[in-house]
């Protein structure tokens, strides 16, 4: 638990430093997003994360956490994707590894996944054709285990 607090107290500095730099104001909305965001473990789009702040009677707007969204990418603190069906969905990037996902196209669950290959695959880019990757987005689109196993109980 401390060391999430730190984490929190660290991302906190960085979008107030940001806040400051770009002559953007720090309202204590945009600090409660930022809170509501990090104590969060999932993906998300900005509605429902919009509700759950109503649902805990938080004083936000819609148009506060959509913009707050868009500052939180701007400063590095939140990653946006844009996983089909016109949803973008959000998740925080402060002291998360870089990862790819893959998609059901059956039950919409979302997975993330490591590989190390992107990686050499990133530096091959480098090295063959000089180009500097900045970031990359991998998703892969298909059918999970649990759905699969329906299919085929489904069939028999």
């Amino acid at each position: 638990m401390e060391q999430k607090t730190k984490t929190f107290e660290r991302v906190k500095q960085i979008f107030r430093n940001y806040l400051q730099i770009n002559d953007y104001r720090k309202t204590p909305e945009r600090f409660a997003i930022l809170e509501e965001i990090y104590s969060r473990e999932d993906h998300f789009d900005a509605e429902a994360l919009y509700i759950q702040m109503k649902s805990r009677d938080y004083r936000v707007s819609r148009a506060t956490v959509y913009n707050t969204l868009e500052l939180l990418v701007e400063c590095d603190l939140v990653r946006k994707q844009q996983f089909g069906k016109n949803t973008t969905h959000y998740e925080k990037s402060f002291g998360s590894k870089q990862h790819d996902h893959m998609i059901c196209d059956i039950c919409g669950k979302l997975i993330e996944f490591c590989d190390p290959r992107v990686q050499q695959t990133k530096n091959m880019v480098h090295e063959t054709f000089g180009f500097t990757v900045h970031h990359h987005a991998l998703i892969i689109h298909g059918i999970c285990k649990e759905c699969q196993k329906e299919m085929n109980s489904a069939e028999h």
